[in-house]
């Protein structure tokens, strides 16, 4: 699986948008996730303004924010509770003044559109990197491995072909 490059450049008809989902995420982050949640859900809505058409022409940012949120939530396990940060996706609705169906909606349309899945590398919030075993998995010569565990030469390979995050050698804490 390849990485998708993670940008916030937004074409220039959509930045007024994308400010004013950032801003009520940049928000709810703050007071309840963390900034590495944060980044991954600008990085969405950046997403979401380059598609073409872009859904978030239409419909309210507070509707958007909380769909696109919800759905980065699902790939992290935010309402597991045994994860840090958690929240109730209830609760997530009622702090973006949402409705659960409106809210399931946008997230599964956001999940859809950016092709999201849980354990997906591309969405994962990078903390989770080194317990995520797709992350790692990767087909060479046909035989599915732990790129963790092949020589380095290998690493460097899946590395530069964007295969992999980084070199787990590289990472003391890895």
């Amino acid at each position: 699986m390849t990485r998708i490059k993670q940008s916030e450049n937004v074409p220039k008809p959509m930045q007024e948008k994308y400010k004013s989902i950032v801003e009520i995420t940049d928000s709810f982050a703050k007071d309840n996730l963390n900034e590495e949640y944060a980044q991954l859900i600008r990085y969405a809505v950046a997403a979401l303004c380059r598609k073409r058409p872009s859904p978030l022409a239409t419909g309210k940012a507070s509707t958007w924010a909380c769909g696109i949120t919800h759905a980065i939530g699902m790939v992290n396990f935010l309402f597991d509770k045994s994860q840090a940060p958690h929240i109730n996706s209830i609760e997530l609705y009622k702090k973006f003044g949402i409705g659960q169906s409106t809210g399931q909606g946008k997230s599964k349309l956001v999940r859809d559109m950016l092709g999201m899945n849980q354990f997906d590398p591309n969405w994962m919030l990078p903390s989770k990197f080194n317990n995520s075993p797709l992350v790692w998995m990767l087909s060479v010569n046909g035989m599915m491995v732990d790129i963790r565990y092949m020589p380095r030469e290998v690493q460097e390979i899946a590395f530069e072909k964007g295969l992999i995050p980084y070199i787990p050698d590289d990472r003391k804490d890895g």
